[in-house]
């Protein structure tokens, strides 16, 4: 059975600026000591968003006008460090769906990819401009469409590029390996059997 088709992805943005942004500041190491990846998103961005003691920095997550924002947008290289999948986890439980930005980690994407979340690469002058949208109008709505590879935001839209592998993964409904395995697992046993070493006891 296959997955959800993403097709589309719409809701309000908000803008994280800063190239090489990476996995350690997405999700900070020492909150990885975790059996499961619930509550991840309560440490995103933790160490640019939180002092010591716990109180608010200023960062576009802590601003109230952008709460409930489900669409991130930033710069070069999002994802970049450790491969760790921590990061697209908390951006996930946060509750983002969609990442916008000039370029991104080859790892980060794949590990984004997998959980569904489609990841856009735009020109820095587009994302320029759809941040100063959103921060002009903060309940702007966006929609990325993943299927036309286009970004809508109020009466404009900007070309946007998705990977043609996940772009089709994402449409298709194909966009977890596991599924794919979980769909497959009869013709997979039918092969286990064939298999002398898997018979031996």
């Amino acid at each position: 059975m296959s997955l959800e088709k993403i097709t589309k992805i719409s809701g309000r943005g908000v803008c994280v600026p800063g190239d090489e942004i990476d996995t350690d500041r997405i999700i900070p190491a020492r909150f990885m000591k975790c059996v499961t990846f619930d509550g991840l998103g309560e440490y995103l961005f933790y160490d640019v968003r939180k002092n010591e003691d716990g109180s608010d920095k200023q960062h576009p997550l802590n601003e109230e006008r952008f709460k409930g924002a489900t669409i991130l947008f930033s710069g070069v290289n999002f994802g970049c460090g450790s491969s760790r999948e921590h990061a697209p986890q908390a951006l996930y439980r946060y509750g983002f769906r969609g990442i916008v930005a000039q370029s991104f980690a080859e790892i980060f994407f794949g590990n984004c990819t997998t959980l569904g979340i489609p990841c856009f690469c735009a020109t820095k002058e587009d994302i320029d401009t759809i941040a100063a949208a959103i921060d002009e109008n903060p309940e702007l709505e966006i929609a990325l469409d993943v299927e036309n590879e286009r970004i809508h935001f109020g009466d404009q839209s900007v070309t946007a590029v998705v990977r043609e592998t996940a772009r089709k993964a994402l449409v298709e409904g194909r966009w977890d390996p596991i599924g794919d395995l979980q769909e497959a697992k009869e013709q997979i046993s039918e092969v286990a059997a064939k298999l002398p070493y898997m018979a031996q006891g």
